[in-house]
């Protein structure tokens, strides 16, 4: 009870901080930051407060904000690193030049960490991860988006554009539209192979911030060809593309496919879709006796540590009942003062986990898998036989706890500024094993062939090289092992990686430790 009391006095003191900023901030004739109360003719801007707070945040104390008394906790994990900066400076433009500019100090052994550090000044992020629903990437003109993600591919001589996956809820997913199925036209237009410029520019715009568009599609599994005309729409986000179970060397398996990590629980408490669907799907996989699960995080660049939790208990075996999951790691001052600021230093499996016995559990992974995808997995390593297949990780060990930076007008109205996303932690599974900056290199490497839709195990070679360990013991294709491709050497598309830059999501976020510091 006396730590619930203190943290709600942070969130009291937060709050008086943010209804004075306008009227709290300007430069003396030093350039020093100057706290005492200005002149109506000192007013600061909306951008010369949001820019003050994020600073102060990030590099000073997030509580106080240096009214009276200033306890000094900063957020930021590489604060240590940032010189003495002058928010309001004239250098700065933004908010973001700002942020830009002490993410580059963010150096170790010559390497920048901080690739990861943003502001969202619309609060569609928090919206998607915390309450499951679709983010709506055109700001001016669109809402919500087509629940679609596309790519280029190879067959070693020219490109084909693809589908990646689609959101079963979303405008794409209603119109069946799905993996594999190949885009030949945009608007009319068929000039859309893969040129790293122009062409690509206008598949992103077509695809990510327009409010329509019509495709020309030819279908992976039947190859007819048809138009298909999408509205941008807002919807309910499932996470699961896809699951099924398989009997492999009389085995049940248990496969799904999983894109994002959208809350468990929404910001009022109540169970999401994510919850929901995952609830339904380990159900059906305890029910069927499954010993082996294969988890495709080849799309998923993470979002809520919560989910990643709930998955890690569904997961895990019953001899990591009550053990840690996982370690948090803070700045050192956040640390020294870790009683008081009410944050958690360790996170543990529940008392009792998912009820399944399994021998193996597999993850398809790629350059696209990141951050709560990573925690997931690495969380698992020390307690059962955890393969990777596929291509390396992102390399996302470390999160955010968002600030939500807000103002408040002459009404007594508040406006949002933005959400502060600036790197606040980073994680190590119960053996101490973190810091994959570049990221965690599979066990088995396996191309990912765009052009297969979900499920067809023999053209998937990454489910192939799994069914081939679950068979011998080996991932390795021999003469005894091997089994006949429906697809032709030629008829396999690679993905080209990074071909089209997506506006989605990418890291983990934890909004419990969010709530309880502000």
């Amino acid at each position: 009870m006396i730590r619930h009391f203190t943290i709600a006095a942070k969130v009291a003191l937060v709050g008086i901080f943010c209804s004075v900023l306008l009227y709290a901030c300007r430069k003396n004739d030093a350039g020093k930051i100057d706290n005492t109360t200005p002149t109506s003719s000192s007013v600061v801007s909306d951008e010369d407060s949001l820019k003050y707070l994020m600073y102060r945040i990030m590099q000073v104390t997030y509580i106080n904000g240096g009214r009276n008394k200033t306890t000094d906790l900063p957020t930021y994990l590489w604060y240590n690193q940032v010189p003495q900066l002058d928010p309001s400076s004239n250098s700065y433009t933004s908010a973001e030049d700002l942020l830009q500019a002490i993410k580059g100090y963010a150096v170790t052994n010559g390497e920048l960490m901080d690739r990861y550090s943003f502001l969202d000044r619309t609060g569609d992020l928090s919206n998607s991860l915390q309450d499951g629903l679709s983010e709506t990437f055109n700001k001016v003109s669109a809402t919500g988006n087509f629940g679609m993600e596309v790519s280029y591919a190879s067959d070693g001589n020219q490109s084909f554009l693809y589908i990646v996956y689609a959101d079963k809820n979303s405008p794409a997913g209603k119109q069946g539209l799905t993996r594999g199925d190949e885009i030949i036209a945009v608007n009319g237009d068929t000039n859309i192979s893969y040129d790293n410029g122009s062409n690509v520019q206008k598949v992103t715009n077509a695809i990510y911030y327009a409010p329509s568009v019509t495709l020309r599609v030819k279908k992976a599994v039947t190859g007819t060809i048809a138009n298909y005309s999408l509205q941008a729409g807002t919807f309910s986000i499932n996470p699961v593309l896809f699951d099924t179970v398989y009997t492999v060397n009389n085995q049940k398996t248990g496969y799904f496919v999983l894109y994002t990590f959208t809350n468990t629980y929404n910001s009022q408490g109540t169970a999401t879709l994510t919850k929901t669907s995952l609830d339904r799907l380990f159900s059906k996989f305890k029910a069927a006796g499954i010993t082996n699960l294969i988890v495709d995080f080849r799309y998923n660049g993470g979002g809520s540590v919560t989910t990643a939790e709930y998955l890690d208990s569904a997961i895990a075996p019953a001899s990591a009942a009550g053990k840690t999951m996982y370690y948090y790691k803070y700045n050192d001052k956040l640390t020294a003062n870790i009683d008081g600021t009410g944050l958690e230093t360790n996170v543990q499996f529940p008392s009792v986990t998912g009820g399944l016995s399994l021998n193996n559990v597999f993850f398809i992974t790629s350059s696209q898998t990141a951050s709560a995808s990573e925690l997931t997995l690495n969380n698992l390593l020390p307690y059962m036989n955890v393969k990777l297949v596929g291509d390396t990780t992102y390399g996302k060990p470390v999160g955010f706890i968002t600030f939500n930076i807000s103002k408040y007008d002459s009404t007594h109205t508040k406006q949002r500024l933005a959400d502060l996303y600036a790197i606040n932690f980073a994680t190590e599974n119960a053996n101490r094993t973190g810091g994959y900056y570049k990221g965690i290199a599979p066990d088995q490497v396996a191309n990912d062939y765009i052009n297969v839709p979900w499920g067809y195990h023999t053209d998937d070679d990454n489910l192939d090289r799994i069914f081939n360990y679950i068979n011998t013991g080996s991932f390795a294709r021999t003469s005894a092992n091997a089994r006949v491709l429906t697809q032709t050497a030629a008829s396999q598309r690679s993905a080209i990686q990074h071909s089209i830059t997506s506006p989605r999501f990418n890291g983990m976020v934890d909004y419990r430790r969010s709530k309880q510091i502000q």
